[in-house]
């Protein structure tokens, strides 16, 4: 009986341990999230320039709540941009209805967003930052349509649409 207390001693220290290994290492890669982009503000002016949500969502990376965004409707021709610095994002010719209550996309515009792994929420996802400011729009997924299998999971509270003239 001893011998078993010692040994379940033993690997309840080595999965706290690793654990804790893991938590150290998921916010390390989250610290190096925003990279440098050739827009920056400081945060005071990106206050200043952005609603309450939209600087959550794109400054701190957060999420608005599904089906909350006008732009899960929008159905006409133009063109989807950053709500932080105006950076063209997404044709309106690549929207989709996904059914996950945020818009979605099958193909960014040629230089428009930047990916990177995010690991946060103990999962490993894709997240997807304007190429411009360097603000958090939301994930890519590759449960999409044809031609590229991808799901641009965007927060409509991080973007603004522009419809052609």
């Amino acid at each position: 009986m001893t011998q078993y207390l010692v040994d379940r001693r033993r690997l309840l220290g080595l999965v706290g341990l690793g654990g804790t290994a893991l938590a150290i290492g998921a916010c390390a890669a989250d610290s190096d999230a925003a990279p440098a982009a050739p827009f920056q503000l400081s945060d005071a002016q990106w206050r200043a320039r952005l609603s309450p949500a939209q600087y959550r969502v794109l400054r701190e990376e957060g999420t608005e709540r599904p089906y909350s965004s006008p732009l899960n409707k929008e159905k006409r021709a133009g063109t989807f941009a950053c709500a932080g610095c105006g950076q063209p994002l997404f044709a309106s010719t690549t929207k989709f209805e996904s059914g996950t209550g945020w818009p979605s996309f099958w193909a960014p515009l040629r230089g428009a967003v930047a990916t990177h792994e995010d690991r946060s929420l103990w999962m490993a996802r894709t997240e997807v930052r304007c190429a411009r400011c360097a603000g958090h729009l939301g994930h890519v997924f590759d449960d999409g349509p044809k031609p590229t299998g991808k799901r641009y999971c965007m927060n409509g509270v991080a973007m603004t649409f522009r419809p052609r003239a």
